[in-house]
């Protein structure tokens, strides 16, 4: 696939998760920064994500939204990064992605909006309670350097970007099973490049 691969998103929002992702598959890309607000409700860009967030990519004539979609789509797009692993050994993988894209992010925005559901009202809900949820994805990483397999995947990085952001905003408790997998994983050289660049997109934008 030689198509150049287009990120729409901007250095403060969870693109910066898709970028990374960019950074570990090696592909050609650009980046099309757009700043929150009337620039993400363009039509052009709600012909792309009617959403009108970011992040969203193109490939071609492919457009893939959602953080999770779009980590499955590069590493499936991009075999050789060996970000996924074999299709029969998929269950942790597609697991722990669509944990962190459902419950984690519902229980963790509606906990830091101040509202958690009282235990009656817990079934309605997708992740039961915020205390369920964030013990859950304590025993997956747990004693683990990879949640799904035995290396780095796709779902590594969601895991640990989402945990990174959470404990920083104090939305998820710093837990010391939750640092030790996180740690090791932002040390990783596409991680770095890739925050290295954002920080240098946000700089030029206070300019």
């Amino acid at each position: 696939m030689a198509d150049e691969i287009v990120l729409y998103t901007n250095p403060q929002s969870r693109g910066a998760m898709s970028h990374w992702m960019l950074e570990e598959v090696g592909a050609p890309y650009r980046l099309e920064i757009l700043a929150f607000g009337p620039p993400m409700k363009t039509p052009e860009y709600l012909a792309l994500n009617p959403m009108g967030k970011v992040p969203a990519i193109k490939h071609g004539n492919t457009i893939v939204t959602e953080t999770g979609a779009i980590l499955c789509y590069l590493a499936d797009a991009f075999p050789a990064a060996k970000l996924a692993p074999p299709v029969g050994e998929r269950g942790a993988y597609y697991r722990w992605l669509f944990f962190v894209g459902g419950p984690v992010e519902a229980a963790a925005s509606n906990h830091a909006s101040g509202w958690d559901p009282k235990p009656e009202e817990q079934a309605r809900f997708s992740y039961g309670s915020y205390e369920r949820t964030i013990d859950t994805l304590e025993k997956a990483v747990t004693g683990k350097r990879f949640v799904a397999a035995d290396h780095f995947t796709a779902a590594d990085l969601y895991v640990a970007s989402f945990l990174d952001f959470g404990m920083q905003f104090k939305i998820i408790d710093k837990r010391p099973a939750f640092e030790a997998y996180v740690r090791p994983i932002l040390e990783r050289p596409a991680a770095k490049r890739a925050e290295e660049k954002g920080k240098a997109l946000m700089a030029q934008s206070k300019n």
